[in-house]
């Protein structure tokens, strides 16, 4: 028996070294597909350490897409593997399916589990359908929206966000007066991808400003800069001097140094309150921000 164990010990010794060896040389993986992709395979299906084996899903995700898809779902489905691993297996999945020309069965794969009793499967199931043009999957994803779990309500957003249809755009600005905060937040953080709504997202990023709540009103700033330029949010910027949330102010101020000199200078004024300000912070960016207009700091 102990010989056994020794003989299998070193047997996954050499397909471990093997499979460093193709991570770290892609022209001999390239090269060597017929062999390597199974070898690879085999290494992922079996006890070796989880930064190996994201390493062979990302290099198998990109070249071996056919032979890796249905490897990568029972890598996402194993419990036995960690949560980073399975995560990992189902991000990773959703990028290779994309590319399969007939990927019906993975996609009912998929949706058989959307109702595991454990939240982080049903979420990393939800995540994994997210790809540009995965319509067999929208009514599913929707209903996912509304989901015990707050990680599977996120997963569905950004999954229906990946399907790349205008037509979610609506949905998902119907949950923002419905969801909770942490759907409300996801939603924020995916809107900016709807390319062809600019100014309906720009609309609702200019609304969140005026939330009440601080953590909306700071991402709604944050992703305010995905679709329009700064000087073309002067007011809106401006307006926000006064915020009671301090990264707010920091914020702004850090936005405005983005101006030219020259622009700076006419709103100089409205910076030199910050200097007196509460914060730190603030006042350090309220005097880089006056050095770089060349106003008077005193």
């Amino acid at each position: 028996m102990a010989k056994d164990n020794v003989i299998r010990f070193d047997s996954q010794k050499r397909l471990r070294e093997k499979a460093l060896g193709y991570i770290e040389d892609l022209d001999a993986f390239l090269s060597d597909l017929d062999r390597a992709v199974p070898l690879l395979l085999r290494v992922l299906r079996g006890p070796a350490e989880d930064d190996l084996k994201e390493q062979i899903i990302l290099l198998l995700g990109g070249f071996a897409k056919r032979q890796v898809a249905v490897p990568l779902l029972e890598l996402m489905c194993d419990p036995q593997q960690s949560d980073e691993l399975r995560h990992h297996a189902a991000v990773q999945l959703s990028v290779t399916a994309s590319f399969l020309e007939s990927p019906e069965s993975l996609v009912d794969a998929l949706i058989g589990q959307l109702n595991h009793p454990d939240p982080q499967h049903r979420a990393n199931a939800t995540f994994a359908l997210g790809w540009e043009g995965n319509h067999r999957a929208a009514v599913a994803l929707v209903e996912k929206l509304f989901d015990p779990s707050v990680e599977v309500q996120q997963a569905a957003v950004n999954a229906l966000s990946n399907l790349r249809d205008d037509r979610i755009f609506e949905l998902l600005r119907d949950r923002l007066a419905h969801g909770s905060v942490e759907q409300q937040r996801t939603i924020l953080f995916n809107l900016w991808r709807f390319y062809s709504r600019r100014e309906e997202v720009l609309s609702v990023y200019h609304g969140y400003l005026c939330h009440t709540d601080p953590s909306l009103r700071l991402d709604a700033l944050v992703l305010l800069s995905t679709v329009s330029e700064t000087a073309d949010e002067m007011e809106s910027y401006l307006a926000l001097l006064q915020d009671g949330e301090e990264r707010i102010r920091e914020l702004v101020l850090e936005r405005l140094e983005e101006l030219p000199p020259e622009e700076i200078g006419p709103i100089a004024e409205r910076i030199r309150p910050l200097l007196d300000d509460a914060s730190a912070k603030v006042r350090q960016a309220a005097v880089r921000l006056l050095a770089r207009s060349g106003s008077e700091i005193s």
